[in-house]
């Protein structure tokens, strides 16, 4: 779902993920973990599906979004599903990053690579989701408050 925008769409990916998996299942060498060689198949083809789409870089204003410095004790009310709700709601290009450097580890090189774009567009892409994010999780704060 952290690369889908609706459950249909995460359904599709991963029956397209998992008929690579059998395609392919005898390249596995058993060099490396079984799990990781299928989630690096789930991942990559969750991004096939997603450079198909064609989506332009998403750019959106920022300035609504404050420069302050989130309070750690913030993250310690929400719960993982509340989480991953924030992060769905991001724009795509920064759904992407965020997912594969925050939450799969990819350096911004390998997601350059991955997504036909520069580091630095990576980078910036990932301040500005984490902002994004900042903002959603003060706002929660005020609604809770």
């Amino acid at each position: 779902m952290r690369y889908a925008r609706h459950e249909m769409e995460a359904e599709d990916i991963l029956q397209d993920a998992f008929i690579k998996v059998f395609d392919n299942i005898t390249k596995f060498g058993f060099k490396g973990s079984f799990e990781g060689w299928i989630r690096r198949i789930v991942i990559n083809t969750a991004l096939k599906n997603y450079s198909k789409k064609s989506f332009r870089q998403e750019q959106i204003g920022l300035e609504n979004f404050p420069d302050l410095p989130l309070e750690p004790e913030a993250y310690t009310h929400l719960h993982e599903e509340e989480l991953l709700r924030l992060i769905a709601r991001l724009p795509e290009g920064y759904r992407l990053v965020f997912n594969l450097n925050v939450i799969e580890g990819y350096s911004h090189k390998e997601i350059a690579d991955m997504l036909g774009i520069q580091e630095s567009t990576s980078r910036s892409q990932l301040v500005k989701a984490r902002k994004m994010l900042q903002g959603m999780i003060i706002d929660l704060q005020k609604i809770a408050v």
